[in-house]
C-alpha cells in the first residue's frame, strides 16, 4: 500500500527520453524552501541551515519576497498559513486578514458616490494582518532569535537586487497606476517606468520598516511607528481607519476544513477563505472516474469546469466571514450535497448559468511558499496584497504598499459579503495540505479566483493520474475567473483537438500561452515519513525555485 502511494505522487518516468516534465523536482534528506522567486527560496534555506525551524524558514522567505516580489506581497497584505507536526502528526493554522475600518461603512462610500467598493486607493484598504501572523507563528513554532529573520529581507532591500522576468513584467502592467500615488512613483518607480528585468532595485525605505519590525516586534507595526505612518497616510487620502483599527486587530487561530478524494485527506482553511470551494469541487469530482479519463483531454476537462461552476456559485453565495454570517460549511463539503450538484452536469453541454444550492438543506496578485525542514515537518503559506501593489497606495517614509483586499466586499448590506465595521472581506489566498499514510503534502497556487480550481485539478492530476508533484503542477490548467457564463481561460498546450469539442459542448474558450501567468503559479513540498526524504517541486510559470538547505560544510565556512 505504502509503494502505490509514493508511486502516485513521487513517480518518476522509467527512460530519460520519456521525460514529460520540464523540471526535476527537488530530493533531499533535509530541508526544502519552494517559493515564487529564487533569492526568497535562498532566504529561506539558509534559515534552515542555521538551525532555523520550518516556520523561521517560512518567515524569512515570505520578508524577502515582500522586497524581490513587492508587487504580489508584503508586509502591508494578509497571510495564511498551515503547520503540520511531524512529531504530533496534528495541523495548526491561522487567519491573518485584516478588517474594515470601524468607519468605513456602506453609507459613507455611497455618500461618496460609491456604486460598487472601491478597487483602488485609500477606501480600498483593510488593516494589514501581515505582521501579527507572523509574530503569533514565530512564537509558537520558531527557534531563531525573531530579528534574525528579517536580515536578509533588510539586505535585499538595501543593497538591491536584479529584477526577474515574470516579476518585471507584472510591475510593468500597473506602472499607470503607480504613477497616480506620489509615494508609490518615488519608490517603485525608476524615472517614472517600472524597472526592467535585469535591473537592480533598491528599497532602503523598506528596509528601515524591517528593520524597525525586527526590533520592536509586531508592535512597531500596529501601535509604533510605523502605524504613526499608516495612518497619517491614510489621513491624507482621506481614509477612515484609525488607531484602534490597528492595535487591537490579532489574528486568529482556525480549524482546518478537509474532505476525503479517494484515500488522500485534504485540508484547505474555513471562510471567510474560498478554500471550502476546492473540496466542494474536489467532492463532486469523486463522484466521477476521473481516473479512466485521458489526462486534460474532453471528459475530464469538460466535468472538472463544470463541477467548478456549480462549487464557485455556492462560494460567492454563501462564503463569507463567519463572524457576521451564517455560512453553511458542513453542508457544502458534505457528500450529499456534492452528489445533488453532480446531478447537474451533462456530459454533452456546458451550463452557462450554475445557480447556488441549499447546502443548509443538508446536515452531517499573491504569493505563495512551502516548507519542510529535516524533522519533516511543513509550512504551507500564502500571503497577499491583492492585486499587483494592492491599492496603489504607499505608506509614507516605509516604501510598502498597502493591499487592497476591502474591494472584495459588496456594498448590498443583504449580501453575505456586506460591508460592515471591523469585518474580514471574502479572502482568495488559501494554503492547503494532503497527506495518505506517511506521505504528507504543504501545496499552495497563488492567484485570485484561480486558486480552489487550481488546487482540485492539482489534487486529481496527482491522485487519478499519478503525476509526480512536479508534473502536476506544470500540467496545463484551465481558470474560469467569472462566476456566470461559460467563459473559461484555458492553456495553449491543451490539444487543438480537444479545445474544439469543448467549444462544440458550449464553451467560451480564451487560449492563453503555454504557461500563462494567468492560471497562479504554485509550489509544493513533500515530506515521506518512512524514508525520511522531502520533495520539493516549483511552478514554472513563476519566476521561483525549490532550493534544498544546504549542508552544514556549506553552511558554516571553515575559519
Amino acid at each position: 500500500m505504502r509503494y502505490f502511494i509514493l508511486l502516485t505522487i513521487l513517480h518518476m518516468p522509467a527512460h530519460s527520453q520519456d521525460r514529460s516534465q520540464a523540471r526535476s523536482m527537488v530530493i533531499s534528506d533535509r530541508g526544502i524552501v519552494a517559493t515564487s522567486q529564487t533569492l526568497a527560496s535562498q532566504a529561506g534555506a539558509q534559515v534552515l541551515a542555521r538551525g532555523g525551524s520550518a516556520m523561521d524558514a517560512a518567515i524569512a522567505a515570505d520578508a524577502t519576497l515582500g522586497v524581490v516580489e513587492p508587487e504580489s506581497c508584503g508586509m502591508g497584505g494578509d497571510l495564511f498559513a498551515i503547520y503540520w507536526d511531524a512529531k504530533t502528526g496534528k495541523l495548526t493554522a491561522i487567519n491573518s486578514s485584516g478588517w474594515a475600518p470601524k468607519a468605513l461603512t456602506i453609507d459613507f462610500l455611497k455618500s461618496k458616490g460609491a456604486a460598487t467598493m472601491p478597487q483602488e486607493g485609500i477606501q480600498a484598504v483593510t488593516v494589514p494582518g501581515c505582521v501579527d501572523g507572523w509574530a503569533k507563528l514565530h512564537k509558537r513554532f520558531g527557534k531563531l532569535p525573531w530579528k534574525d529573520l528579517f536580515q536578509p529581507a533588510i539586505y535585499h532591500a538595501d543593497h538591491g537586487y536584479p529584477v526577474t522576468e515574470m516579476i518585471s513584467e507584472a510591475w510593468k502592467e500597473v506602472e499607470a497606476n503607480l504613477a497616480k500615488d506620489e509615494n508609490a512613483r518615488r519608490v517603485f518607480l525608476v524615472n517614472g517606468a517600472a524597472p526592467r528585468m535585469g535591473e537592480v532595485f533598491r528599497n532602503p525605505q523598506m528596509a528601515a520598516a524591517y528593520r524597525l519590525i525586527a526590533e520592536e516586534g509586531e508592535a512597531a507595526f500596529y501601535r509604533g511607528a510605523i502605524a504613526k505612518a499608516i495612518l497619517k497616510t491614510s489621513d491624507r487620502l482621506g481614509g477612515k481607519m484609525n488607531l484602534a483599527d490597528l492595535s487591537e486587530f490579532e489574528a486568529e487561530w482556525v480549524e482546518p476544513i478537509s474532505t476525503e478524494y479517494r484515500g488522500w485527506k485534504v485540508y484547505e482553511l474555513p471562510p471567510a477563505t474560498q478554500g471550502i470551494a476546492a473540496l466542494a469541487m474536489l467532492n463532486i469530482l469523486s463522484l466521477f472516474p476521473l481516473g479512466t479519463y485521458q489526462p486534460r483531454g474532453l471528459l475530464e476537462l469538460h466535468t472538472q469546469m463544470e463541477a467548478q461552476k456549480l462549487a464557485y456559485a455556492d462560494m460567492h453565495r454563501y462564503v463569507a466571514d463567519m463572524r457576521f454570517s451564517k455560512v453553511p460549511v458542513e453542508g457544502m463539503i458534505s457528500m450529499a450535497y456534492a452528489r445533488e450538484r453532480a446531478k447537474l452536469i451533462d456530459p454533452d453541454k456546458a451550463r452557462c448559468d450554475a445557480a447556488p444550492g441549499n447546502p443548509a438543506a443538508v446536515h452531517g496578485d499573491t504569493i505563495y511558499l512551502s516548507v519542510v525542514d529535516r524533522e519533516g515537518n511543513i509550512v504551507s503559506l500564502i500571503q497577499s496584497l491583492y492585486e499587483h501593489f494592492g491599492s496603489r497606495v504607499v505608506v509614507d517614509d516605509y516604501g510598502f504598499a498597502l493591499q487592497n483586499r476591502g474591494g472584495l466586499f459588496e456594498l448590498d448590506p443583504q449580501h453575505p459579503n456586506a460591508l460592515a465595521p471591523r469585518k474580514r472581506p471574502f479572502h482568495t489566498i488559501i494554503p492547503a495540505f494532503m497527506e495518505k499514510g506517511g506521505v504528507h503534502v504543504g501545496f499552495g497556487i497563488m492567484g485570485g479566483l484561480n486558486q480552489a480550481q487550481a488546487h482540485a485539478q492539482f489534487v486529481s492530476n496527482v491522485v487519478d493520474h499519478g503525476m509526480s508533484i512536479q508534473l502536476a503542477l506544470e500540467a496545463p490548467r484551465f481558470s474560469k475567473q467569472t462566476y456566470g457564463g461559460c467563459d473559461v481561460l484555458i492553456e495553449n498546450r491543451i490539444a487543438p483537438e480537444i479545445r474544439d469539442a469543448l467549444i462544440s459542448k458550449g464553451h467560451k474558450l480564451t487560449v492563453l500561452g503555454d504557461f500563462a501567468s494567468k492560471m497562479g503559479g504554485g509550489q509544493v513540498v513533500v515530506h515521506d515519513s518512512a524514508k525520511g526524504v522531502n520533495y520539493g517541486a516549483s511552478d514554472p510559470r513563476k519566476d521561483g525555485a525549490a532550493v534544498p538547505e544546504p549542508a552544514p560544510y556549506f553552511a558554516t565556512p571553515k575559519k
